[in-house]
């Protein structure tokens, strides 16, 4: 018997994952459900990674592409500041990741993907899909949940906000899309990055 294409593809995991620049650096969140099909098989996967002291990524889709990505990220990124005597950029890191995606875009990483740091430029997030496409932006959300989450994020986002303001933000954006997403759920997992450092955190959605 001949299997169709939906058959044949593998069943790609859910997420609500979201990235905001506020005023003095970055927040980069995600849950911690995973979910095949009606199954969730895990409630305490991380998706969001530190790359650098003041960059991270936070991502959506397999959890295994994220890991092997987000190492290859960090890896390159210490070869990077060994060999020039200087922290590598956001802006720099958000290529390197996309190039890394570009080169296996025949066998491709299955994970959409935010990085967001901060540098001599200030803070700044880009958007990569599994191609490697970089895309600058203010806000952002990837995964099974980002068109409810987007609403939210397009709709009260403003420029210069306070860390409390970006982080009840996130907090909301990300609840709306855990109510409608079943592929969404459980804590939410914050790395906040800003001149002081980096932070991580553990948020429980009620």
């Amino acid at each position: 018997m001949v299997k169709s294409m939906s058959q044949m593809m593998p069943y790609i995991p859910g997420a609500t994952t979201v990235g905001i620049v506020y005023r003095d650096g970055v927040l980069l969140a995600s849950e911690r459900r995973v979910a095949y099909g009606h199954f969730v098989m895990s409630k305490s996967a991380r998706k969001v990674f530190k790359i650098t002291d003041t960059i991270g990524a936070a991502c959506a889709g397999l959890v295994s592409d994220m890991q092997i990505l987000a190492k290859e990220a960090s890896a390159y990124a210490s070869i990077y500041t060994y060999e020039n005597d200087r922290p590598i950029s956001v802006k720099a890191t958000a290529k390197m990741v996309g190039s890394l995606l570009f080169q296996r875009r025949f066998m491709p990483y299955i994970t959409q993907t935010i990085i967001g740091g901060i540098d001599q430029d200030g803070p700044s997030i880009y958007v990569l899909d599994l191609l490697g496409s970089v895309l600058p932006d203010k806000y952002a959300s990837v995964g099974s949940g980002t068109e409810i989450s987007m609403g939210v994020l397009e709709d009260e986002y403003k420029e210069n906000m306070s860390l409390d303001e970006a982080k009840d933000l996130m907090r909301r954006a990300i609840k709306s899309a855990l109510a409608r997403d079943a592929a969404s759920g459980g804590d939410v997992d914050l790395l906040i990055i800003s001149k002081e450092g980096t932070k991580t955190e553990i948020i429980t959605l009620k």
